[in-house]
This record gives structure tokens, C-alpha cells and sequence, in this order.
């Protein structure tokens, strides 16, 4: 029988090979060769803005330049406030430059967090976009590590102020501040001292959404960002033959690979859209004619439903991935109807430096005929991806179990935090947290997170099976389930559902739907319907607030 140590996967793999060598030893070596293959080509693009790869590097020069000049020391590290705007990369390739770390900070983060992150990281810079800065940060950073903070504005490096997402946004220079722009003129030109940085240095740290506990911030070393830029180059195609377009945010682990890392290695120009809104999106679709885009599904069904979106918006692209959020076999059909383009699944974490499963490019997922799972792929190269029990012992194929990865995209740790380091990442592989399962032919099916198991009168219900026949109901457009106590069941199985614009079904209609479809256990026995399902900003349905609010 085979077994995971077989790699049956393998058969999938084509003309790819099963293992890669790692080009570069760190990001920052990988920066330069696309900088030296093609300096005058764009690295950036912001709607009516552009900078070339040799104006990011002078930028970014000029900011690690005053870095070293204020005491940023190798191995310090700066924190980045922003939304999708150039500023992020070029801070990111300046604390690389100056031998730091950069900590990437989501944006809708409020002072609590914010808070929490640049206390944890020690944090002695901040980048922050102004308005976040004044709304936010100003009464959080006196009591952390930071010694200089940084500002900006998301107007820089573009004209045409798009009233969808600028309304109302003006200049505003804060108190203890200093001018980002100003700040990199300032240093611009002046020679930096040669920087050592190896595989295992840490290139960013990236926070882990804290939900079942505080945030842990993983250390994505540069082994992990130049091995899995590779693989979304070679295996997901991008940046091949054209732009990649930013759907998912920077700070996020598919944005800081997904975009940023994989446009450095390829290179390749990267669109930059400031947040996601979806018209404004389509519009750079057909301004900008990208040829590659990741993000999460939810994202994707967003534009679909976006008025006046047609196929043409996205002719020009060859390749589309979706991780971030479970993809259900109805939603991967409704896109390919309405785009004539196929999206491919992925899946990753924040502790896997994005991808860890991969759909072979051209190949749609198959789906599991007992549970209608779509497959998110097969093992990455270089991977070995195994399920296994409570106890850390191999399953045999075929059977439920815990999602565990080794590889060299898993990171080296959790910072400050050796015991959740011992208990998640045992002997360097990674316990994801994920229930799934492995068929004969390496295809990886993933279940649901093992914390959100219904357990309905003694049965496993998993919420995944049940969003997937909701899906199939044509007036659905997203759903989440949660268990909710029940005085006779234990728990019970609640639905929220946001239906398909202009669409129309009531909750006992749905409710019989589900009947007719599943285990007398498992159907839904209420159902609440919504406008918006609260998501993260990565597009994460956010399951434990509807429990809260049951």
C-alpha cells in the first residue's frame, strides 16, 4: 500500500520536477537579479503611477540609508501600517537592505492590536500611512519599542484621486512624525555599508489571526520567501507572461509571496489597487491587462456580483489561484461560466509561507464523491504533506485526520514563543490545524478546521459539507455554519446565508434543500439570512462571530 513517504503525488507533478533547488540564498539576492535582468521594466503599478525597477531600488536605498543613520541595527525590526500602496515594498527591500525585518501589520488593525504587535515584534520603526497613524497609532506608539515612525499618504506616486476610494482623503502631518518622502530624499544617494543575510534569517514576521489565542508572530525566513516565489512562479505560472495584479492585501502571507515575492523573482510588474473595491478593481483589470492573480474566493465572487462585470474583464489573464477560504465545486463552476477561465485552488498558511498544496496549472480539482470536497491541490515540490492522528501517527490514505507539512516553505518558529514553537511545529513540521485527507493519487482534500466541528447527538458534523450543498442552491451566494447548544443535541447546526443580488429564497426553503440532501443530522435546522457574512480582510468568513451572535 502506498504511503506518504511514496509521494504518490508525484504522478501529478508532469514536467515539473519533484524537488528544487533554491536559486537564491535570500530575498534581497533574488530582488537584484530581476533588478539587473530588467531595471527600466515597472515594478509598480498604481493606478496612473508607475516606478521602474531602478526607482525602487534608489527609493528603497535611500530609505535603508536613513535607517542606518538613525541606529537601525542588523536584525532590527520595522513595522509596516500600510494598505496596497508602493510604500510597502519599498519598505520591505529597505529593512532587508539594512539587514532588519520587516512586520507586516494589517491595516484594519485597531489600537489593541496594534498595540500587542509592535510590543511583541519590538518593533523600532514604524511605516504608517498617516491617516492610520492619526486615527490609530499615535496614542498606541509611545508605549512600545518604536524610536522613529514614518508616514505617508496613500496619494503618493499616483494623480487621478478615485473618489471610490480617496473621498475625503487629504494630507495631514503628524506631531513626533516624519515624512516618509522627505526622509528617503533626504538619504537618497548616499552609500550603504554591504549587508549579510543567509537563508535562515528572518525576512518578515507575519502575525497569525490570534483565533484560538493571542496572535503568534511566524518567522518567514528567506529560505521560505525565495522557495515558494519559485513555486508560484514554476507551478502557478505567474508572472510568466505579464502583470500580477494585488487582490489580496500586502500584509497577508499571499501578498507578501503571492505578489510581492514572485513579481521580484520573475520579474514582473505588480498592479497595486489600494484596497480591495471591487469596481475599481474590474477598471484596473482593463486598464492594466494582468496575466496573474491569487486571492480568496470570496474576493472572486464579489467581483462576479460586481454591476457590469463581463467575461472581458478577465480576457487578458492565463493564470488564477484562489487560496485563503475552502472553495466549493459550485463556486469554482459559477466562475468559470461567467469569466470562460478556470481558478485553481491553493492552500497554505501563514506558517507555510503561503503555498503547501498546490492544482497542477491546466488541471481543474477533482472533487471527492463522498463529501463534494474540492481538492486544494497536491503537495508543493520539495514537500511532504502527511495526515495523521491526535497522536502524530500516520493515517492510511484515504482517512480523516490532521493536515501536517514539511518542507522547506514551513518557517523555523513561532517569535518569543518556544513552547507554541515545540507544540505546532514538532521536530520542524508543521500541525496545521486542518482536517482533511490524502487520496490514493496525492490529491489533498481538506475537511474543516478542527475547531469547528459540530458535534450534533454524537455525530461529526463538519461546516464545510453543509456550505457546499447550500452553495448548490441558485440563490445562494455565501453561507457559514456554526453549531450552537442545543438542550436535546448537544449542538445543533445554524446557517447564515447573504443570497445571490436580486435572488430570493426564504429559510425554509433552504432548510429543505439541505434536508433533501444530507444525513437527517447534519441539515440545518435554522437559518438566518444576512447582507455581508463578516470576513476578514483576507476574505475569511469569520465563523466565531456568528457563534457569538447565535
Amino acid at each position: 500500500m502506498s504511503t506518504y513517504d511514496d509521494r504518490p503525488w508525484l504522478a501529478r507533478y508532469g514536467d515539473q520536477p519533484a524537488d528544487y533547488d533554491i536559486e537564491f540564498d535570500d530575498a534581497l539576492s533574488m530582488f537584484r537579479a530581476g533588478l539587473a535582468r530588467d531595471p527600466s521594466g515597472d515594478a509598480l503599478r498604481y493606478f496612473d503611477g508607475v516606478l521602474s525597477r531602478q526607482e525602487l531600488d534608489e527609493l528603497s536605498d535611500g530609505l535603508a540609508a536613513g535607517l542606518l543613520a538613525n541606529g537601525f541595527a542588523p536584525g532590527d525590526r520595522l513595522a509596516v501600517y500600510l494598505q496596497n500602496v508602493p510604500q510597502f515594498v519599498i519598505a520591505m527591500v529597505a529593512a532587508w537592505k539594512a539587514g532588519g525585518v520587516m512586520v507586516s501589520i494589517n491595516p484594519m488593525s485597531r489600537a489593541r492590536e496594534l498595540s500587542y504587535l509592535l510590543k511583541d515584534s519590538r518593533a523600532t520603526v514604524l511605516v504608517a500611512l498617516e491617516s492610520l497613524y492619526d486615527q490609530v497609532a499615535r496614542d498606541v506608539v509611545p508605549d512600545t519599542d518604536v524610536r522613529l515612525v514614518l508616514t505617508t499618504s496613500e496619494l503618493e506616486f499616483q494623480t487621478r484621486n478615485d473618489e471610490r476610494l480617496f473621498a475625503g482623503v487629504g494630507r495631514q502631518r503628524s506631531e513626533g512624525t516624519t515624512d516618509l518622502a522627505g526622509f528617503v530624499a533626504e538619504h537618497r544617494g548616499q552609500p550603504l555599508p554591504p549587508v549579510q543575510l543567509g537563508p535562515d534569517d528572518v525576512a518578515f514576521l507575519t502575525y497569525t489571526s490570534g483565533t484560538t489565542g493571542v496572535p503568534k508572530g511566524a518567522m518567514n525566513t528567506h529560505r521560505n520567501v525565495v522557495f515558494t516565489a519559485q513555486v508560484y512562479r514554476d507551478w502557478v505560472r505567474a508572472g510568466r507572461d505579464g502583470a500580477i495584479f494585488a487582490i489580496a492585501p500586502l500584509f497577508h502571507i499571499t501578498g507578501l509571496i503571492g505578489h510581492i515575492a514572485v513579481s521580484m523573482l520573475a520579474p514582473a510588474p505588480l498592479v497595486l489597487a489600494y484596497r480591495f473595491e471591487p469596481q475599481v478593481v474590474l477598471d484596473a483589470f482593463l486598464e492594466h491587462r494582468p496575466t496573474f492573480t491569487i486571492g480568496a474566493i470570496t474576493a472572486f465572487t464579489a467581483l462576479l456580483n460586481a454591476p457590469g462585470m463581463t467575461a472581458d474583464h478577465f480576457a487578458s489573464f492565463t493564470s488564477i489561484y484562489s487560496g485563503g477560504a475552502a472553495i466549493s465545486p459550485t463556486a469554482e463552476r459559477r466562475f468559470l461560466e461567467a469569466t470562460g477561465k478556470q481558478v485553481h485552488n491553493a492552500y497554505g498558511l501563514t506558517e507555510t509561507t503561503s503555498p503547501m498544496t498546490v492544482t497542477p496549472f491546466g488541471s481543474p480539482s477533482p472533487v471527492d464523491p463522498n463529501s463534494g470536497a474540492l481538492s486544494v491541490g497536491v503537495p508543493a515540490p520539495n514537500t511532504i504533506v502527511r495526515i495523521q492522528d491526535d497522536d502524530g501517527k500516520d493515517l492510511p490514505l484515504g482517512e480523516v485526520g490532521e493536515i501536517v507539512a514539511d518542507g522547506p516553505q514551513v518557517v523555523a518558529g513561532y517569535w518569543g514563543k518556544p513552547e507554541e514553537t515545540a507544540a505546532n511545529l514538532p521536530g520542524g513540521a508543521l500541525r496545521s490545524g486542518d482536517v482533511g485527507f490524502m487520496d490514493p493519487g496525492g490529491w489533498v482534500f481538506i475537511v474543516d478546521r478542527k475547531k469547528d466541528m459540530i458535534n450534533a447527538s454524537g455525530y461529526k458534523v463538519w461546516p464545510r459539507e453543509v456550505e457546499d450543498v447550500l452553495a448548490e442552491h441558485p440563490a445562494v451566494r455565501e453561507s457559514a455554519v456554526v453549531g450552537i447548544p442545543d438542550e436535546k443535541r448537544g449542538e445543533t447546526v445554524k446557517a447564515f446565508v447573504s443570497l445571490v443580488p436580486g435572488a430570493d429564497a426564504t429559510p425554509e426553503e433552504l432548510i429543505a434543500h439541505c434536508k433533501d440532501r444530507m444525513a437527517a443530522y447534519k441539515y440545518p435546522r435554522s437559518v438566518v439570512l444576512v447582507d455581508e457574512l463578516p470576513k476578514t480582510v483576507t476574505g475569511k468568513i469569520l465563523r466565531r462571530e456568528l457563534r457569538g451572535g447565535s
